[in-house]
């Protein structure tokens, strides 16, 4: 279990004020290399967020790009 008050800050500090509203290809320091499809920015993501949960918590990312289309991942 993980306070969602503090799940939400990391989200809006570590997710959405880096990659909301950019172009992600170059304003993006991950995606200057790296074609930023949706498996790959959940991969992102993912190492962003795992950095600041505490080791004992699994964590998994699921990114929609349609309500039918989707990708998740958990670190494996």
């Amino acid at each position: 279990v993980y306070d969602l008050g503090k799940l939400k800050r990391l989200i809006r500090s570590e997710i959405e004020d880096a990659f909301d509203h950019k172009n992600l290809n170059v304003e993006v320091e991950e995606f200057k290399t790296l074609n930023p499809t949706a498996e790959n920015i959940c991969v992102v993501i993912y190492g962003k967020l795992i950095k600041h949960i505490p080791d004992h918590l699994e964590m998994k990312v699921k990114l929609y790009e349609t309500p039918r289309n989707f990708v998740s991942y958990s670190g494996e």
